[in-house]
């Protein structure tokens, strides 16, 4: 399956639909900014080249546009900056870390800013090829590590988990601001701005061609 029809069937399954003063505000904040010129609000700068690279990896530019080409990193740098509570931007500093530490260690490099594509995607790739048993073990490390932090206990996280974690949450991140962008809502997946009829058990490949609803 083409990675248009896999956006069009995604439909309500990121569980990030609901559009909240603050979600569109960040949205609209990041419409037409470019991209060249952009200072993150959360992550340093070097993390923000990293995250640019990395969210193109996840969805590169094919038929439809990569995901910086619509902003997904800044959506990502104001979402995690505006919106997440203190507790998880911290743990997502510390995976970040552990990510990127991984990836300069494997290419040999010594600055953020050096690592290339390839680089990132080799630390991404061995991240994300877990087990079913190992997710469901890396999962039940991740709620123990913050159930402990909201206990006021100062916890530790193996590295390996803390990679997956940062790259589970930012595959999350991409496909969720990738959909919920203006050129995908609009022209990806089945997009009318004014309400029609109201049709409560119309299946979804008669009234949309098998595409999700944008809106």
């Amino acid at each position: 399956m083409d990675r248009r029809k896999a956006l069009r069937n995604m439909g309500l399954a990121m569980g990030y639909t609901v559009a909240t003063p603050t979600l569109i505000s960040i949205m609209q904040s990041c419409k037409g900014e470019p991209v060249l010129e952009w200072t993150p609000d959360f992550f340093t700068k070097e993390q923000g080249a990293a995250l640019t690279k990395l969210v193109d990896i996840i969805i590169p530019a094919t038929d439809t546009p990569s995901a910086s080409e619509v902003q997904v990193n800044l959506f990502i740098d104001r979402f995690v900056n505006e919106v997440i509570e203190k507790e998880q931007q911290d743990f997502l500093k510390i995976t970040m870390d552990r990510f990127l530490d991984k990836s300069l260690k494997d290419s040999g490099k010594e600055k953020q800013s050096d690592l290339t594509p390839e680089d990132l995607e080799k630390t991404l790739a061995e991240a994300l090829k877990a087990t079913k048993d190992d997710r469901t073990r890396m999962f039940k490390a991740i709620d123990t590590y913050n159930e402990s932090l909201a206990k006021g206990e100062t916890p530790s996280i193996d590295d390996a988990v803390s990679r997956f974690s940062f790259s589970n949450s930012l595959r999350d991140f991409t496909i969720w601001g990738y959909k919920t962008s203006e050129y995908v809502g609009e022209k990806v997946l089945e997009y009318r701005p004014l309400p029609g009829e109201y049709i409560p058990c119309g299946d979804l490949q008669e009234l949309t061609g098998g595409k999700a609803w944008s809106l």
